[in-house]
């Protein structure tokens, strides 16, 4: 049996069993496969780091999408960076709210692979016609677009070849420009345990463009290391302390089911623990 062996961290490796190989191919961009593994699902790695599997990513899709939505509260366009396996336009698109959605995403090939290879994750967003998809720099557009959005979620890779400079403060900077004044940014953030220059990193260059600057957590089983940290940034200081009850509602008049998901979840997911606050410091 072929093994995937993922060593993005120092002194810790992760492998996976590839109990079937569906693709695997060089982009022009790209070291891209796609494989079955028994416990995860169908499992699509680029560079040779796990992205994302069938059998967790409603966690991670889930929390980076309806947490900003929901504290929001009228949000109604949203912009995705990234994102290409469709997964965050599924779960922005179950808002009735929600308008339109641009996703811009710099590989055309991982958006067709996914869709042939992993429709589950998309499960027809690609169709749904409020869906404006862009295949671009996602740096560039947020330097470049005139449009401005409620939401932007930032669906990134970790901050390593193409995705790097999705972790620039000029592209947080590019980003604050694309917001409505009450708007919210949202960003993948990496495993703080293991990662924590990602979480020091970002804390210190979203801070001098806007007023509320903070991170939520999950835990999502493929990406080892313990709780993951998302970003959080905004002006409208009163977005974070909505309470649970409000965001109930907000979330019951919504009308759809999660996996993961709750209000709960959501205001329990700001309260940090001391080691990743430490790195706020």
């Amino acid at each position: 049996m072929e093994w995937f062996e993922e060593a993005l961290h120092p002194s810790l490796t992760q492998r996976l069993s590839m109990d079937r190989i569906l693709f695997r191919e060089k982009t022009d961009l790209q070291d891209l496969v796609i494989f079955d593994n028994r416990i995860f699902g169908r499992v699509l790695a680029l560079d040779g780091i796990v992205q994302t599997t069938e059998g967790d990513e409603f966690i991670y899709h889930e929390m980076l999408s309806h947490v900003p939505i929901l504290a929001h509260g009228a949000a109604s366009r949203v912009l995705i960076i990234g994102g290409g396996d469709g997964g965050m336009a599924r779960e922005v698109l179950k808002h009735p709210s929600v308008s339109a959605v641009t996703m811009v995403e710099i590989d055309p090939s991982v958006i067709e692979l996914c869709r042939t290879h992993l429709p589950s994750i998309s499960a027809g967003a690609f169709d749904d016609p409020r869906l404006d998809l862009v295949i671009y720099d996602g740096a560039a557009f947020v330097e470049e677009t005139n449009d401005r959005w409620d939401v932007i979620i930032i669906d990134s890779t970790d901050p390593l070849g193409p995705g790097e400079v999705l972790f620039s403060e000029r592209f947080y900077r590019g980003c604050k420009r694309c917001l409505v004044p009450s708007g919210i940014l949202v960003t993948q953030n990496g495993v703080p345990f293991v990662q924590d220059q990602q979480v020091t990193n970002s804390y210190r260059r979203l801070t001098p463009h806007f007023a509320d600057v903070w991170f939520f957590v999950a835990t999502v089983p493929t990406y080892q290391g313990g709780q993951m940290a998302f970003g959080w940034a905004t002006d409208e200081i009163a977005h974070r302390a909505t309470s649970t009850h409000a965001i109930a509602k907000r979330f019951q008049t919504a009308g759809f089911e999660t996996r993961y998901y709750t209000p709960e979840v959501h205001v329990a997911g700001f309260a940090l623990p001391a080691y990743i606050k430490i790195l706020l410091a």
